[in-house]
């Protein structure tokens, strides 16, 4: 039989072929807990517009019940994308010791221009006219030190009023926070999209305060993963960001809205009718075409949390952030 002559340049051009050949795409597990409101819920329903899915990455979307759990499963290696709100991630920091953190993406922001901020209700007939009315009341919360707890909390502390001394905090599920306010058991709740926006509910509630003049901007949840992910898969996280910011404008895209609301009603069994007159419009929370969080909010969130006492620690969010895959994946779309 013939033998074959390969020049070095040809052993190394087949090494480098067959390298690339048998990669397998990076498994990367995104978090998500609440359909429509967070991207990773939606990606996949856009699919045709990923372009690397499948080849450098395969994207999965996990759903949690609550963001503290995001850190459990990041801190053992089941999630390397966590979807984390501001005050979820400070505690990942302090608390779980995760020093090599890093915010990598913004899901959405509250209280960003025009656009929509969490509101805290009252009953249409409440004699509270005013926060310092909330004295001596019950006030319902999703959870102590969570993002919209935290808002709430500064703006009575704001008022002079203090959680045990001035008024009594229980907690319930945001579905069933308009059931606490219509059946008296509390005074005030917190309102977050969309369940805010049920215009039954609007009909016997009105708005005491908003997030925003709570604690002005507030980067809500942003897209979190570990250093030592970054480092080895950084160029299929490149490629994930590119498909994801690229599906992203199509959604904010007013010409995509009747489409986009269609998928949203598929997804939670609602009626579009639920969807259609504020969802990806101003009326909506503000989300960053090009997924970019804003730090300086992110340091003001966390600040505040600092200052209610749920962390100890000063956080410099600049240390526990790396812009540049999305930098870089916004980039490649303006080439």
């Amino acid at each position: 039989m013939r033998s074959i002559k390969i020049m070095p340049g040809g052993i190394l051009a087949l090494a480098l072929f067959a390298g690339t050949a048998t990669a397998e795409p990076v498994k990367i597990r995104v978090a998500w807990t609440v359909a429509v409101a967070n991207w990773a819920s939606l990606l996949l329903e856009k699919k045709d517009l990923a372009q690397h899915l499948g080849k450098s990455y395969v994207f999965e979307p996990v759903h949690y019940a609550g963001t503290p759990l995001m850190i459990t499963a990041m801190a053992t290696g089941d999630l390397e994308i966590g979807d984390l709100a501001y005050s979820t991630l400070a505690l990942a920091i302090e608390n779980a010791g995760m020093d090599d953190m890093k915010v990598i993406g913004d899901d959405f922001q509250d209280g960003v221009g025009g656009n929509y901020s969490n509101e805290y209700f009252v009953l249409q007939d409440s004699p509270i006219k005013k926060v310092e009315d909330l004295k001596g009341q019950v006030i319902a919360t999703n959870a102590a030190g969570s993002a919209v707890d935290i808002a709430m909390r500064a703006m009575l502390r704001q008022h002079g009023l203090e959680d045990k001394r001035d008024y009594t905090m229980v907690e319930a599920t945001f579905p069933t926070m308009a059931a606490m306010l219509t059946g008296k058991k509390a005074a005030l709740i917190p309102g977050v999209i969309p369940f805010s926006l049920n215009p039954d509910f609007r009909n016997t509630a009105r708005v005491l305060f908003t997030q925003k003049a709570a604690i002005g901007p507030t980067q809500m949840i942003v897209f979190t993963a570990r250093k030592s992910f970054i480092d080895k898969n950084r160029a299929a996280l490149v490629d994930m960001m590119e498909d994801m910011v690229r599906i992203v404008r199509w959604y904010l895209d007013p010409a995509n809205h009747k489409e986009a609301v269609a998928i949203a009603a598929r997804l939670t069994k609602q009626p579009p009718e639920r969807f259609d007159p504020w969802l990806f419009t101003a009326k909506d929370y503000y989300r960053d075409p090009d997924l970019k969080p804003n730090l300086t909010s992110l340091q003001a969130n966390i600040a505040t949390q600092k200052q209610l006492g749920f962390i100890k620690s000063e956080i410099d969010v600049k240390k526990y952030a790396d812009l540049s895959i999305i930098e870089e994946a916004a980039k490649r779309l303006k080439q």
